[in-house]
């Protein structure tokens, strides 16, 4: 497992805003398009904790996330997602997800959830 922390959100701009962030505050960031590209990338490499993004073409956030958790990884994983409501926020959580935000999400917010993941994964 790396240090880096993973970002899959197929909105361009939302993964610049959220690597700069994440870059800001002194982490090791790859961000990736799609599901396809990550789970391409996580054969050779494992991060720390995933982003998600919920709703993304050809493989949602909780498909993706049910893949990683049958085939590769065990680190944190924190959805985000813009079109967010209760019984897909109970779905993660129930799938093990260690948090779920909703865009706009407080950059603090994002900074603390990630935090706190990593700690929970050592």
């Amino acid at each position: 497992m790396t240090n880096e922390i993973f970002v899959v959100d197929d909105d361009a701009p939302v993964r610049r805003a959220v690597d700069r962030l994440l870059r800001t505050a002194g982490y090791c960031v790859r961000t990736f398009g799609s599901a396809r590209e990550v789970l391409a990338a996580m054969q050779d490499d494992l991060p720390s904790c995933l982003i998600i993004d919920v709703r993304m073409p050809e493989c949602n956030g909780l498909d993706l996330f049910d893949a990683l958790r049958r085939t590769t990884t065990t680190a944190p994983v924190i959805f985000i997602t813009g079109h967010g409501d209760i019984p897909m926020a109970v779905r993660a959580m129930k799938a093990g997800a260690f948090d779920f935000l909703t865009k706009p999400f407080d950059d603090q917010a994002l900074l603390d959830a990630v935090e706190q993941a990593r700690k929970a994964a050592r």
